[in-house]
């Protein structure tokens, strides 16, 4: 058995955390774990360190954080290591060829999703925002072209009705590092069976910005549904009345027999109640926010906001 002794670990969000966590508890050696700088967030444009710095010193590991990644000294400095692998986790920068070059072993990647489907940036999203019913995680030997390398092992994962982003985004983040630890297993072993994506049956998950949260009502009912569960929690769907913004937190598609009301339409319904008419068929609003406010549910918004039968939301 070929033992892997040295890895440097590369990953930024908390989606890499339990993959880093994973690789400690099962004694693998991590020398170093290279993140992204530390950023402002929030209106008050504090500065934090990424998710995976807080837990790299936690568990007693070096940091680096390179604003370029491209350059020869990052290069050098990571060749002095001697890494016999890479793991790669929603790192957030490429790595060039000069940089996969290093690790003798190669570099692994662990992506949200059943590859070839779904490369990109937001793969959690997209999936529940596309209606599936099943997406998962998948390990692949990289290469300079993004999410496209030979696969390694691949785990499916069920979408649930009540699934936003976040909540699947959990329970991937756990399953994709078991499945780097089964990885780091066949390669040790020399068991691995590396599988070529079909690059035909590619599709790509895009970055979201804040405004592709705006809600459009012309969408049927249950693609709504999808739409603001996968925009939960980020970027957040979002509707307007009267120049206001509601943020809506979930929602669910309600048989009415109103068949040409006009998408975005709030119809007559019980008290405590918000529905609104869509391309087809209605939703009924179970939680949501006003511009100035906090999460409420739909029952205690209304006792403070009127939104009359008749309005149209934009």
């Amino acid at each position: 058995m070929k033992k892997i002794s040295r890895i440097v670990f590369m990953g930024t969000p908390e989606f890499a955390v339990p993959a880093l966590k994973a690789l400690k508890e099962s004694g693998y050696d991590v020398p170093l774990v290279v993140t992204q700088p530390d950023r402002p967030k929030g209106r008050g444009q504090k500065v934090y360190p990424p998710p995976v710095k807080e837990a790299a010193v936690s568990l007693g590991c070096n940091v680096l954080q390179p604003d370029n990644v491209k350059t020869e000294e990052f290069a050098a400095e990571i060749e002095s290591i001697k890494p016999d692998l890479y793991v790669v986790v929603a790192f957030g920068h490429i790595l060039n060829k000069r940089l996969l070059s290093i690790p003798g072993k190669g570099s692994i990647n662990i992506h949200a999703s059943l590859l070839p489907e779904y490369r990109g940036p937001a793969p959690i999203q997209h999936a529940i925002i596309s209606g599936e019913k099943e997406t998962g995680v998948t390990t692949i030997l990289m290469g300079e072209s993004i999410d496209s390398g030979d696969i390694i092992l691949a785990a499916k994962e069920e979408i649930r009705p009540d699934d936003t982003s976040s909540t699947l985004h959990d329970r991937l983040a756990a399953s994709g590092a078991k499945l780097l630890i089964k990885t780091l297993g066949q390669i040790e072993s020399g068991n691995i069976k590396l599988i070529p994506q079909d690059h035909d049956r590619a599709t790509y998950a895009p970055m979201l910005k804040k405004s592709d949260g705006h809600i459009d009502w012309n969408l049927s009912a249950e693609s709504l549904d999808a739409f603001i569960r996968g925009m939960t929690p980020w970027p957040g769907a979002y509707t307007f009345h009267d120049d206001k913004r509601l943020k809506i937190f979930s929602g669910e598609a309600v048989e009415t027999d109103i068949i040409d009301a006009l998408p975005g339409k709030v119809m007559e319904s019980f008290e405590g109640e918000l529905i609104i008419a869509t391309g087809k068929g209605a939703l009924s609003i179970l939680e949501l926010q006003g511009s100035s406010g906090k999460r409420l549910k739909i029952r205690d918004f209304l006792r403070g906001n009127n939104i009359p039968a008749g309005i149209v939301f934009r």
